[in-house]
């Protein structure tokens, strides 16, 4: 086990720029995901970690090494790509043992560690099977398994779930939280599963065009977002977004007369989570647009003047398209126009 620690860290290809200036300490066994749009260089990043990309500027520590110059094998992190990556022609005991015979660690020893991983990982009774007689989420659990077998200081998962359907993706996302408590090892996790992100994650990451743009525990990002962009990445549905004009008692929301609650000089976008909408009462007025039912509970889109917004909802059967809707604020966020900065996040 080891911590991880990216020293300014900048990624360059040519002229293009696309890690700047990741400055952060992960603690030794912490479970950190990564998440941002396409192209905002999370993967970069982690193959950056595993000596895959090489590093532009600032330096990489895992534990008390300076990684930089050192090759991937001497790294001792260990990979779970999204594809599985398994080799077709060997048996499951064989893809689990390969990198210890790489290794040359005694036959003895190789056959007791894989034995144990594949109990761990309730692969025993795979073991004489071929990659191609699995299922999706048994060929994940291998992959992993291979890197479990190699003891590493830190695990690195790129999109390793993102293969499997709904049912196993939850069922994996149990296995890895299991996996994580009981090795105790450092986790860094590329995702774009938001579930997936804030259910397994001690702290996330967020990127955007290769910044930083907050790091903290799964509900300080949900409920304190640093900015706008954090709002609306983190969560789903999005977070609610209406321009406000306006200041004090006189803050309304842009083209219609809604009042808001501010303290601000001048206008500003106010947030609102889906969840943070109370249906029945508030200056906001509107008219459903349609009803998306998801079972239990249904997501309420609403026209207000000329905006879009989404009313999470317990209730589905009591909303009907073109009917008239009143709503009002819970909690909302507010963020400055011009830098998108968070401004507050208090009691409506």
């Amino acid at each position: 086990m080891a911590s991880l620690s990216f020293e300014h860290l900048k990624k360059r290809y040519g002229e293009t720029e696309v890690l700047k200036d990741v400055h952060l300490d992960v603690n030794d066994g912490e479970y950190l995901v990564l998440v941002g749009p396409s192209g905002c260089g999370k993967s970069t990043l982690l193959r950056c970690i595993a000596g895959l990309e090489e590093i532009s500027d600032g330096k990489l520590h895992i534990g008390d090494r300076v990684v930089n110059e050192l090759s991937p094998k001497h790294r001792n992190v260990a990979m779970v790509f999204q594809s599985y990556a398994l080799y077709p022609h060997m048996t499951v005991r064989d893809n689990l043992g390969f990198a210890l015979r790489v290794q040359k660690v005694p036959k003895a020893d190789i056959r007791a560690r894989v034995d144990e991983v594949a109990k761990s990982l309730e692969l025993t009774e795979l073991l004489e099977r071929l990659p191609g007689q699995l299922s999706g989420g048994q060929r994940q659990r291998v992959a992993m398994g291979r890197a479990v077998v190699r003891s590493p200081d830190v695990f690195l998962f790129d999109e390793p779930l993102s293969n499997l359907d709904a049912s196993l993706r939850s069922h994996m996302r149990l296995e890895l939280k299991r996996l994580h408590r009981r090795l105790g090892t450092t986790i860094v996790h590329v995702t774009h599963d938001q579930v997936e992100a804030l259910t397994l994650a001690d702290r996330i990451l967020v990127l955007n065009q290769g910044v930083v743009q907050q790091v903290g525990s799964p509900r300080e990002l949900f409920d304190t977002p640093a900015n706008l962009f954090v709002a609306t990445f983190i969560g789903s549905p999005a977070m609610n977004i209406l321009p406000v004009e306006g200041d004090g008692t006189n803050a309304v929301v842009a083209d219609t007369d809604a009042s808001v609650a501010s303290h601000h000089d001048g206008g500003f976008n106010l947030g609102v989570r889906p969840t943070d909408w109370v249906v029945g009462e508030g200056p906001i007025r509107g008219t459903v647009e349609w009803v998306e039912s998801l079972g239990a509970e249904a997501l309420v889109h609403v026209e207000v003047g000329p905006h879009r917004v989404v009313v999470q909802v317990a209730e589905p059967t009591e909303y009907i398209a073109g009917a008239s809707i009143e709503l009002g604020i819970r909690t909302q966020h507010a963020f400055d126009k011009v830098t998108g900065k968070r401004l507050m996040d208090r009691p409506a």
